[in-house]
């Protein structure tokens, strides 16, 4: 298969930023009939899957962003529809130009002074504002009731081929398998983990005693192992499962380094932006499931900022018979633990109840939202240590956080089940 133009500019920004850069120039032309000049990448730690940086052109000073995945020249489903979002009436920054070909999809927008709410926040988790804090988990607030409204009002049955068309999969089920064969597992799976060594703080050990080892984290033993979780993963996320929940409008993939944050004289908003998985049938439960992750659960620092986590907190691991321990003193932190509490007061709560109320809340929801943010950080990137930006420390935590999310206590309580307590509608059990 011939490499997309997006992935190999892709491919080449990571040797080369200048040959890159004049890549870019030469495709923005080409593709909006504009002469892109000073184009510039930003190289910053959350451009996972994606690239984005700055140009100026006929039209002033401009932004530009792309989204590109595996295999995406074959993808189903379309990209870049943010169309969908402000008619629902959600709050989204359009783009002046646009481009949703198959491997060529790009999104140019007037270049804005807002920083991402991204940025906003780790700056308050280094260095914490009360008053700073409170404006951020106010827009916070704020956004999770506009999501709310509109997933309210846009939520409808849809078909096991309606669900299968929406571009979001991609960022979960389709990581697992070969999209062209359904071969699992296959795709970041297989090449991220499978056959792999993984090394953590005291261990060192092949894929298949890491995935089958029982695992016991901060001295809590949880009811299934890693590679458990992917085949349950595997099973439920089926695009065509999902329907069963419905769909609703929804961005997708709003992660905030997809979110302005628009400071006001009075109150500070946010803004969507990037909605490369945007759309109309999008299943229910799997919606805001990014964003509750990668706002929350990834930080501070272990999955964005991996260089920092050795030193800043003490993480060790042991493998004994058939269980794998691992300690660590890492904490969300004040911040991100009042931004859950808002996530699951404003949207969570809310939204499973209105979906119970409706009869279109699976038994088993929260299995599928589990096994969901138990995806999130382990196919956004590879969590091994040498692999790409992680080492020992923040692997072993990785991999803990990811265990957390998909996995429950065999005994007690940990954060994801109080959390899940808090969110569950009357009469719902767990679902398991």
């Amino acid at each position: 298969m011939t490499m997309s133009r997006t992935a190999e500019i892709r491919a080449v920004a990571a040797k080369d930023p200048a040959r890159a850069e004049a890549m870019l120039a030469a495709f923005l032309g080409q593709t909006f009939g504009i002469t892109a000049e000073g184009v510039t990448i930003n190289h910053d730690q959350y451009s996972l899957n994606s690239l984005n940086g700055f140009f100026t052109c006929e039209k002033g000073a401009c932004f530009f962003k792309f989204h590109q995945e595996e295999g995406e020249e074959e993808m189903r489903g379309e990209y870049y529809r943010a169309d969908i979002l402000a008619r629902a009436g959600l709050p989204v920054d359009q783009p002046i130009l646009s481009s949703t070909l198959p491997g060529e999809q790009i999104l140019v927008y007037r270049r804005r002074e807002d920083p991402r709410f991204s940025d906003v926040l780790r700056a308050l988790d280094l260095a914490p504002d009360a008053a700073a804090e409170a404006r951020a988990l106010s827009a916070e607030r704020g956004l999770n009731e506009k999501l709310l409204s509109v997933a309210k009002d846009s939520l409808h049955r849809i078909t096991p081929a309606q669900s299968r068309a929406e571009p979001i999969h991609r960022l979960f089920h389709e990581r697992l398998i070969d999209p062209a064969s359904g071969t699992y597992p296959a795709g970041r799976l297989a090449s991220f983990y499978i056959g792999k060594e993984f090394t953590l703080p005291g261990v060192s050990a092949p894929w298949d005693q890491i995935s089958t080892a029982t695992p016991v984290i901060n001295g809590v033993e949880y009811d299934r192992p890693l590679g458990a979780l992917f085949d349950a993963a595997h099973q439920r996320l089926m695009p065509e499962r999902l329907a069963d929940a419905g769909g609703i409008v929804a961005h997708g993939d709003a992660h905030n380094a997809n979110v302005w944050y628009e400071r006001g004289a009075e109150a500070d908003h946010l803004a969507f932006f990037d909605p490369a998985f945007a759309g109309e049938d999008v299943p229910s439960l799997l919606a805001e499931v990014k964003s509750t992750f990668h706002n929350i659960l990834a930080h501070p620092l272990w999955l964005y900022d991996s260089d920092m986590v050795p030193g800043r907190w003490q993480v060790s691991a042991r493998l004994t018979g058939e269980h794998i321990y691992i300690e660590s003193d890492w904490q969300p932190g004040r911040l991100r633990e009042a931004l859950l509490q808002v996530k699951a007061e404003a949207f969570w709560k809310p939204w499973l109840s209105h979906l119970a109320a409706q009869g279109m809340l699976p038994a088993d929801w929260e299995e599928v939202v589990r096994l969901a943010l138990f995806l999130c950080p382990t196919m956004v990137m590879n969590l091994r240590a040498g692999a790409g930006r992680h080492n020992p420390q923040s692997s072993a935590i990785g991999l803990s956080q990811a265990i957390i999310c998909g996995a429950r206590p065999v005994q007690g309580q940990d954060r994801m089940t109080r959390f899940f307590d808090a969110i569950r509608p009357s009469g719902s059990d767990s679902g398991v």
